[in-house]
């Protein structure tokens, strides 16, 4: 299954998230995430996954793309829970050069994402070493959508959308990441060509082969590994556990989502479509 998308919860997100306490990156305070959720506004919450993972950056990546879009649907608040510190969760900010008006939460334990009910991976409450749980995780052990999106990473896909991927291309590229030949830039950092629109027969699908999967390796080698130390997990039950999302309407959840593998986070186009 290729995660898991919910048009209705049973319990409402600011029930299951009732009394869960986060420091706010920003300035510090505690907030209440249950007590946000039930605010009569749109509110959209992601559950991320600690700063270096793949999962973490593809959902900063999206939210930094569709953010316009989602605030032109009605998305009064926007929310991100961390699995990081709050420096951690800075920094992370600072790389991606995410939205200032959305809200980061560190959550170093990643209670929140437990509670609302994400995939704690392969043998959560086993002694193996995280590190063996993750490797085990990449191989779909626990996870298994991870590979089904790693492939179509691959091989791309004739009615799927790639504008959040150029821009965080351009966005990586103009920060000095690599690879970096895929588009050029103008001095301001806009796209004034993109390789994978050139590519003979399938330059006009919607995801070109390969292109996903690039972005993909700017993020492995600029991003997760040469922030490791400063994006790492503090606690390492988090090596393992996948993230999530949820638009929230008053107490009504308009759109919901919990990962089903490393590379499978949810899709923003059906996310607007549902608002």
């Amino acid at each position: 299954m290729i995660g898991q998308e919910i048009s209705a919860i049973a319990t409402p997100p600011s029930q299951l998230l009732a009394g869960c306490v986060l420091p706010r990156v920003s300035d510090g305070a505690k907030v209440d995430l249950g007590e946000l959720l039930a605010a009569p506004i749109t509110t959209l919450l992601v559950l991320g996954t600690y700063p270096a993972d793949f999962n973490m950056i593809e959902y900063g990546q999206k939210l930094r793309h569709y953010w316009p879009e989602l605030q032109a649907k009605g998305v009064e608040s926007g929310l991100v829970v961390i699995n990081g510190s709050p420096e951690s969760c800075r920094k992370l900010a600072e790389i991606l050069d995410l939205p200032p008006d959305v809200e980061l939460l560190s959550d170093e334990a990643g209670e929140a994402g437990r509670r609302f009910g994400v995939s704690t991976g392969w043998l959560p409450d086993s002694d193996l070493n995280p590190y063996l749980k993750l490797l085990g995780m990449l191989v779909g052990l626990g996870a298994s959508a991870t590979l089904p999106s790693v492939v179509t990473g691959y091989l791309g896909n004739p009615w799927g959308q790639s504008g959040w991927i150029e821009s965080s291309l351009a966005q990586g590229q103009k920060a000095g990441r690599w690879p970096d030949m895929a588009l050029e830039l103008d001095a301001s950092g806009s796209v004034t060509s993109n390789q994978f629109a050139e590519l003979p027969a399938v330059g006009g699908w919607g995801r070109r082969p390969l292109e996903l999967a690039t972005l993909r390796l700017q993020t492995m080698l600029g991003v997760s590994l040469a922030n490791w130390q400063e994006l790492a997990p503090v606690d390492e039950r988090c090596l393992t556990q996948l993230g999530g999302c949820v638009v929230v309407q008053g107490a009504q959840a308009k759109f919901s989502w919990r990962d089903g593998g490393i590379c499978n986070t949810a899709n923003f186009d059906d996310l607007l479509a549902a608002l």
